[in-house]
């Protein structure tokens, strides 16, 4: 496309995002509707990343991609008497520089939620070397000290799931917060104020069944957290609608007194999305954007047996725990009761070998954290119903979830008309040597770049790297057109971008 108007002639041809090819569109400022022309999102200074479509209003020749992790190996075995094949559930928090991780230690089958159900813990420095500390808490049929952080809590310690609370004004006595139970409990409420000794905020349920409207609920990790973005608690909890494993949400301004829960939708391209078996959902508010939900769902197969009687045999794996398969989905939420199926393919597919294509193996940890000054990490359950039960690491780049992909012919994004604070604009990309980005920044009024911020102003990006600068040239003042409705025009040539931006001068 020549020149710096978007025109009636500008057609997305081939778009495509994921696997799947979008028909051609024609999205253009002259022709949109003027309603659609004067709504503009204030952005702030806030981090915007490709998870979703929801500022962008044109691809040509450029797609949004996802990035699965990358396996980093084993970080923690699960090989303590208390511990054992049916771990899971696990959570990793990362508070200042210790990381903790909080996690079912269950050695055999059995009910859910009785007693011989704990919830164990282990830490770290990196979140990449994790240790099992000796604490003096609880024993274990003669075993002290142990790493458990709570036992004798059935139903609570089946899935026993923490939190930070980052709450403005936070009780200290109640920095950590946690729920945990199943149906027959419903949803019960435990503080801490370090994280591993725990006690009950109230003797009665949070959320219970008399409040969802399902027939079945709670049989798997139920999360909460403080949201930012919405200025209250948020709870995500399994149900079950017409017989497929699906998710809810509830929220609530002090944590105990809780909305009627609403069923979580799926959509993709703007349209209802596949209904898929998701046993866990872990979503939460990602670190650095945290008006962004991340779910990394464990997507549940049920009856897709892989493996032979005689291959589960040989590997060990429980006899009831391999008619079944499961791999990891990501999705994303902006507050909303529904998630973004952007990408409808696996985000982390099951490894080599016939112990990862087992029942309920390949689960993901809940949040994604930062281990290192360009890398973010997710932790999975893997070899679930087997004497190798343990927890593995995937790395990302920090915001690589997923990016805008041009190739070699070039291509471009343009947002949706937005307002921003700041006073420069800030990329995370990559581009191949030969490859490059340039931004442009148009008048919403006009249609027209603003003098100074044309494409022809634009000093070439190029490099890989998480925070670099856009620079125009001729000195034009980024910071005079704060406030002001702009659509970002992003013009890729064999480059990736991950995010965007509007920050302070450093």
């Amino acid at each position: 496309m020549s020149g710096s108007r978007i025109t009636r002639r500008t057609v997305v041809r081939g778009l495509a995002v994921g696997s799947a090819i979008w028909p051609a569109l024609r999205l253009s400022a002259e022709a949109e509707p003027k309603k659609a022309r004067d709504s503009v999102t204030a952005i702030g200074g806030r981090r915007e990343l490709f998870v979703d479509m929801a500022l962008v209003e044109r691809l040509d020749r450029c797609r949004l991609i996802q990035h699965p992790p990358r396996d980093e190996g084993t970080v923690l075995r699960l090989d303590r008497p208390w511990e054992g094949l049916f771990c899971g559930y696990s959570t990793v928090i990362r508070d200042g520089n210790r990381y903790r991780l909080y996690y079912r230690g269950r050695p055999s089958a059995g009910a859910d939620g009785d007693d011989s159900e704990v919830t164990c813990y282990a830490e770290s420095r990196d979140g990449r070397h994790w240790v099992k500390p000796d604490l003096e808490l609880f024993e274990y049929r003669g075993h002290r000290p142990t790493n458990i952080v709570l036992a004798h809590a059935a139903p609570v310690t089946h899935n026993f799931c923490p939190f930070l609370d980052t709450r403005p004004g936070v009780n200290a006595k109640a920095r950590y917060k946690a729920i945990g139970g199943t149906m027959s409990s419903g949803l019960m409420p435990y503080a801490s104020p370090d994280g591993l000794r725990w006690r009950p905020i109230q003797d009665k349920p949070i959320i219970s069944k008399e409040m969802v409207p399902f027939k079945y609920m709670f049989d798997s990790q139920n999360l909460a957290f403080w949201s930012e973005l919405e200025n209250c608690y948020v709870c995500f909890f399994r149900v079950f609608h017409r017989g497929v494993r699906s998710i809810a949400r509830s929220t609530s301004e002090d944590f105990l007194h809780w909305s009627k829960p609403v069923l979580m939708e799926y959509r993709h391209r703007g349209e209802p999305a596949p209904r898929e078996h998701l046993y866990t959902n872990q979503t939460h508010p990602y670190f650095r954007a945290p008006h962004i939900y991340i779910s990394i769902a464990a997507r549940f197969v049920p009856g897709r047996q892989v493996l032979s009687d005689e291959e589960a045999h040989a590997i060990g794996v429980h006899p009831r725990y391999f008619k079944d398969t499961s791999d990891a989905v990501l999705m994303s939420s902006r507050g909303t009761p529904w998630y973004e199926r952007t990408f409808l393919s696996s985000f982390i597919r099951p490894g080599i070998g016939a112990r990862n294509w087992v029942s309920r193996t390949n689960y993901p940890a809940l949040n994604v954290v930062q281990t290192g000054p360009h890398e973010m990490s997710v932790y999975v359950n893997q070899d679930y119903a087997q004497p190798t039960a343990h927890l593995q690491r995937y790395s990302m780049r920090l915001d690589g979830f997923a990016s805008v992909r041009a190739d070699t012919e070039g291509g471009e994004l343009v947002t949706k008309p937005l307002e921003f604070s700041g006073e420069r604009l800030s990329l995370n990309f990559s581009t191949s040597a030969a490859g490059q980005i340039q931004v442009e920044l148009i008048d919403v009024a006009t249609g027209k770049a603003f003098p100074g911020f044309a494409l022809s102003d634009c000093r070439p990006v190029i490099g890989n790297e998480i925070d670099r600068t856009v620079r125009w040239k001729g000195g034009a003042k980024l910071g005079e057109l704060a406030s002001r409705p702009v659509r970002i025009r992003f013009v890729l040539r064999d480059a990736d971008l991950f995010a965007y931006q509007f920050a302070p001068i450093p």
